[in-house]
């Protein structure tokens, strides 16, 4: 009877390790990649400074502090003569907005000339995509 109880429980063990393998693979899997088109094109309004421009403007669903939200995945190139710095507003048809600076720190240099940068924004509660999209990208002054 013991020896049958030893069975059941490395079976138990090993049925439990196979799981949170597959549900982490799943997990990666989903944040991995480009994402998908976060709103129609017809839905999307963009105002970027003439200094840059959108190399890349996708959304994918995936973990941030303890539940699946939405994120914006930003690339933005410099097409100026001089390195740059960017400042990214997203504005979502329901109030919701989220931003930040790309290169978010300096320490490392500026964005170069016909480099590209990107960066991706979590949406805290916001687990549906968007109806519509105010997208602008603005020069920091030096």
């Amino acid at each position: 009877m013991n020896r049958c109880g030893g069975i059941a429980t490395w079976l138990l063990v090993v049925l439990m390790a196979a799981g949170l393998i597959l549900a982490g693979g799943i997990a990666v899997d989903a944040g991995a990649g480009e994402g998908f088109p976060c709103v129609p094109k017809d839905k999307l309004e963009k105002n970027i400074a003439p200094e840059a421009e959108l190399a890349g403007f996708s959304c994918v669903f995936k973990k941030w502090k303890g539940s699946g939200v939405l994120h914006f995945i930003v690339s933005v190139k410099n097409v100026s003569n001089e390195p740059q710095r960017f400042k990214v507003n997203i504005f979502l048809d329901n109030h919701k907005a989220v931003g930040g600076l790309i290169p978010r720190k300096v320490k490392k240099g500026l964005i170069k000339p016909g480099q590209t940068a990107k960066f991706v924004y979590p949406v805290k509660g916001m687990n549906e995509k968007p109806k519509g999209i105010t997208l602008i990208i603005k020069t920091m002054g030096k």
